[in-house]
């Protein structure tokens, strides 16, 4: 048996961010908080003022948090609690890319449950109440928060990063209009395309696989192979970017249901104790994590090269399966990613306690081989060379 979580309504396509008032005022809303960070806020004529606008024509007041921070931080949901509640909201509105909808959906959680985000609700369906309603715009082709179950925060006195995973976290409505990620830069469209590959590989290798999640996932990896390049090398072109939105989407309802694995649980440890760009983290132990899990279904390595584009013809599974690791360090390296994770800083000795942490963290149990902090030390050690 398999459950199928994804919002109730979500629009794609060139234009669709017009939408967006005229679904606040379906759901009832009278106040809505926009949630967002400092540069989209400020962007004359970006995708923040535009919601405004298009919200507030709806006949919907509105009031604005954008303060939140990479890795979104306990500390932004409860600055835009704050916010939320002073200002009477009822409502949340989210506007970026998957920092804003993580927060978002944290403010959520804390507007309609009492206790510590992460002592309380860290983990799967611990969420007992309704959250306010959630429109998600998105502006970036790969976290796919937006369609996800999932509200990713740093908690910012152990420096760890965490998961709230619940279907009461599911967005009612979900944005991705690819006109608003034009001219986005080379940087981040890198990353967060990496990010999304990453979604659809993992789910495509996990446990929780199944032909539903399998046809989002093989899609995702083809749009993205065909299209990813082109976006970082020209931050204009809307067919590549359009196609990258539709691979964000589909990667997010892959893995929302199949769910990830130890890339995932791995790049969280980097990401709450060295606040290390999600996208970035995830494209540098991509390679290595999928070479460990190889060995657990070598078919599906195969067809993830196939994909990719790779020729495949005449070799043997387990041959083919490693050229699904050279086009995923091609892809990587033609997009700008760094190789090592020595380029950011990281220590040899955390790898012990960020080993230990991946391995409490959500995605590690759908990871396709279940291995010891020994084995998560090697790969990070890996990742480091």
């Amino acid at each position: 048996m398999f459950d199928y979580f994804v919002p109730n309504v979500n629009f794609f396509g060139r234009g669709s961010v017009k939408v967006v008032g005229e679904r606040c005022k379906i759901l009832g809303g009278m106040k809505a908080l926009i949630v967002t960070d400092s540069f989209l806020s400020k962007l004359p004529g970006g995708p923040v003022e535009q919601v405004v606008s298009l919200i507030k024509e709806a006949g919907i007041d509105v009031a604005i948090y954008d303060q939140v921070e990479p890795n979104p931080k306990d500390t932004n949901v409860m600055d835009g609690l704050k916010v939320y509640q002073e200002e009477n909201c009822d409502m949340i509105v989210t506007v970026g890319g998957g920092s804003p909808h993580d927060c978002g959906k944290g403010i959520g959680v804390a507007a309609t449950h009492d206790g510590d985000l992460y002592e309380d609700y860290a983990g799967i369906e611990k969420l007992t109440n309704e959250l306010p309603p959630i429109v998600c715009v998105n502006t970036t082709a790969g976290t796919a928060s937006e369609v996800t179950r999932h509200a990713v925060i740093t908690n910012t006195k152990l420096k760890i990063k965490y998961v709230i995973v619940s279907w009461r976290n599911t967005p009612l409505v979900s944005i991705n209009d690819p006109e608003l990620m034009i001219g986005k830069p080379a940087g981040l469209t890198a990353a967060t395309g990496m990010d999304a590959l990453t979604h659809a590989v993992e789910s495509y290798v996990s446990v929780g696989a199944n032909p539903v999640t399998d046809a989002a996932a093989i899609q995702a990896i083809k749009l993205i192979s065909d299209n990813l390049r082109q976006a970082v090398a020209n931050g204009e072109n809307i067919e590549a970017r359009e196609n990258m939105a539709h691979a964000s989407l589909l990667a997010g309802m892959a893995f929302n249901n199949a769910g990830l694995g130890y890339v995932h649980a791995m790049a969280h440890q980097l990401g709450g104790l060295y606040d290390m760009a999600h996208g970035v983290a995830n494209a540098i132990l991509l390679p290595h994590v999928c070479r460990y899990n190889l060995i657990s279904n070598p078919k599906r390595f195969a067809e993830v090269a196939e994909f990719m584009g790779e020729n495949i013809e005449g070799l043997s599974v387990r041959d083919a399966a490693d050229k699904a690791i050279s086009a995923l360090t091609q892809l990587s390296e033609d997009v700008g990613i760094p190789a090592s994770l020595k380029e950011f800083g990281v220590k040899e000795e955390d790898l012990e306690f960020m080993a230990k942490m991946s391995l409490k963290d959500g995605n590690a149990f759908s990871n396709p081989i279940k291995g010891t902090e020994k084995d998560i030390v090697k790969i990070f050690e890996q990742a480091m060379k």
